[in-house]
């Protein structure tokens, strides 16, 4: 049975017992589980959160829930639809779009379910400020396409004191850019407040505010930015960003 086979088949689970089991195995200890509407962290969240589920929908015996066969696969992410259909059979009465990110354990560590057309493109951008906020270049990098639309807000010469912001176009660029951004900056020290997101179908715009602190000058830095990403087929293939950029030239200038 695959990973999805599994994933559907506990939210029809009858046994109590099983379906701690089938959590137990299907997702991470310190895994969350995300709606539009709610987090729910942890076995004794995601049971009730499935019980919950169960009691009101499968017990009944009116619905159940399948997972369609369009799983997407890149790196540790997975994404496919689930519906739930009448249990005599019919057209499904909801769907929606799950997005799963696997630990080295092949188990979940986080599960974005969303509905919509802009599903994907919300987990995907989800997922990756949270990556950015943990800081590794490589992690971030697998959530990009081979190729990138790269642009960022300064002159295509760059400028000498900040010289990771330059052009890029790869994966492999994306990861060296973060890592170089990791270095020019001091470990612990980054912050702001939680950006906000807008999504248009496969396009992201975020908007938020950086905050750095220079190992060389000692200085911190606030700097307003925004975002422009594109997602296709569960990976980043746009970043834009405009931001402030003489807020951080000047605090690299001696």
């Amino acid at each position: 049975m695959t990973l999805i086979d599994r994933y559907a088949a506990v939210w029809n689970e009858p046994d109590p017992a099983a379906r701690r089991t089938a959590i137990t195995e299907l997702w991470a200890e310190d895994s969350t589980e995300y709606t539009e509407t709610a987090e729910h962290c942890g076995y004794d969240a995601l049971e009730a959160r499935i019980t919950g589920a169960y009691d009101q929908f499968v017990a009944t015996g009116e619905f159940a829930f399948v997972a369609a066969d369009d799983r997407v696969s890149h790196h540790d992410a997975v994404t496919f639809t689930t519906h739930m259909v009448p249990a005599t059979g019919g057209a499904p009465v909801w769907s929606g779009t799950v997005f799963l990110f696997l630990g080295q354990d092949g188990r979940i560590r986080r599960d974005y379910q969303f509905t919509g057309a802009e599903a994907d493109t919300r987990a995907v951008v989800a997922e990756f400020l949270t990556r950015l906020a943990e800081g590794d270049p490589d992690r971030i990098a697998a959530l990009f396409a081979d190729a990138v639309d790269w642009r960022l807000d300064w002159p295509e010469a760059g400028h000498p004191a900040v010289p990771w912001i330059r052009a890029r176009s790869t994966r492999a660029d994306v990861a060296g850019h973060f890592r170089e951004l990791n270095d020019f900056h001091r470990p612990g020290d980054q912050g702001g407040p939680k950006p906000k997101t807008l999504v248009e179908g496969r396009d992201a715009v975020v908007l938020g505010e950086i905050r750095q602190t220079v190992r060389a000058t000692g200085r911190s830095y606030s700097a307003r930015c925004a975002l422009h990403l594109t997602v296709q087929n569960g990976v980043i293939t746009r970043y834009h960003v405009y931001e402030d950029s003489l807020s951080v030239a000047e605090a690299f200038a001696g």
